[in-house]
Formats: structure tokens, sequence, C-alpha cells
């Protein structure tokens, strides 16, 4: 796949999602696993990461966000914190300084959704059920951007997760909805990725090499 950064906010229209045949869903299962594999063993991992942080500090620039939700890095994830505490900082020093503000993910256990807590270097942090770190009794922001992690991504914006659905749910829930941006490596992109019928398109995709969705 050939891509190349762009400075653009603007997306293309989605397709529509097809319906995925459920006996694809082993096979799914099978690249998820297969992926994480892959990006936990990548040698140059840190080099690349060091490249998609460049990457999403240009795209940054321009966008008038003040709330942007985020993720804790887990399994080989690109880790997007150290940009958008560069981003956080970045807002302090402008003429009419903006308040900017940085949430990680809390899990809603009635709603089976994600909530964002606000987090900042040296926060309280607590573990959730699934061991990953979280703000511990921060304030809850209403992010009017987001970044997603991706184990694999394809064409039309659709992301492959984890399967737990979390962000599908919460995307689907939060009213206005963020501009979403899914954040992988290269070495995820999958050209057959057939997304399911509740799938959720994001509406930007970025790699180390630049931005891949929408396409232009």
């Amino acid at each position: 796949m050939r891509s190349r950064a762009r400075r653009t906010n603007v997306p293309r229209p989605l397709a529509p999602a097809p319906v995925l045949d459920p006996a694809l869903a082993m096979n799914k299962k099978t690249q998820r696993q297969e992926l994480i594999e892959q990006r936990l063993n990548m040698p140059d991992r840190l080099q690349r990461a060091d490249l998609l942080q460049r990457v999403m500090r240009i795209w940054l620039v321009g966008r008038p966000d003040t709330l942007i939700g985020a993720y804790w890095p887990i399994k080989g994830e690109f880790d997007p914190l150290p940009a958008l505490h560069r981003w956080k900082e970045d807002g302090e020093l402008l003429e009419q300084p903006q308040r900017r503000r940085i949430g990680l993910p809390v899990v809603d256990r009635d709603k089976s959704t994600l909530q964002f807590h606000a987090w900042y270097p040296g926060c309280p942090m607590e573990e959730d059920a699934y061991n990953i770190p979280k703000p511990k009794d921060t304030e809850v922001i209403v992010p009017t951007l987001l970044f997603v992690p991706c184990v694999g991504y394809g064409a039309g914006g659709y992301r492959l997760g984890y399967g737990g659905g979390f962000y599908d749910r919460t995307l689907a829930a939060l009213q206005p909805k963020p501009f979403t941006v899914g954040l992988g490596f290269a070495q995820g992109f999958l050209p057959d990725l057939e997304p399911e019928a509740h799938d959720v398109p994001l509406d930007a995709i970025l790699n180390e090499n630049g931005v891949v969705w929408p396409i232009g």
C-alpha cells in the first residue's frame, strides 16, 4: 500500500458497511492473533512509532479541538500520549492559551461503553478489569476528536479491533459524534477486510507513512 502524509481535516463520503457472514468470524479471530503477534515482533517498531508520532503531530496542526480522547497502549500498540502531551503544551504557548484536555477510556460496565476521563502525566491511575491503566477519580470529558487503536484496518475507514465492540457501541451512543481517527502501523493493513453491519467506519486513519484514509 502506498501512502503519503497529508494535512487535511475533510473526510470523504464513506461507503455503507456490508453484512459479514458469521462463518467469517473465526477468520477475523485468526487475523487478530496474527497481527498482534507480528506487531509485537516487529524489529523496527520503535522507529516506526517515532515516524507515526511525527505524522500525528503534523496532522493535529490546525485542528480546532481542545478535548481529545485517546487510549493507553497495550500489546505493542502505538503510543499516542507523547504526541498528545506535546499538543497540550503547544496550546498553552499560544498567544491566547487554550485549555487543552486529554481523556483516556474507562469502561462503563452497565452500558458496556466507554467514558473518557481526564489524563495528564503523573495523574493518579488504577487498573481496570482488563488490567489496563485508567485515570482514577478524574473528571469526565466528552472528546470532539477521538484517536482509536487499530489491530488492523482496511479500505473505507474500517478497523479490526479486539472483538469486544466497546468502540462501536461508544461511537453509536456519543452525541455529537466525535471525529474519529484510527492509529496503527502499515503492517496492519488488510486489503480484504470485510466489515460487519454494526461496524462504524473511522473518519481518518494514520500510519507511520502518513494519512491512509481518506485516500487522496
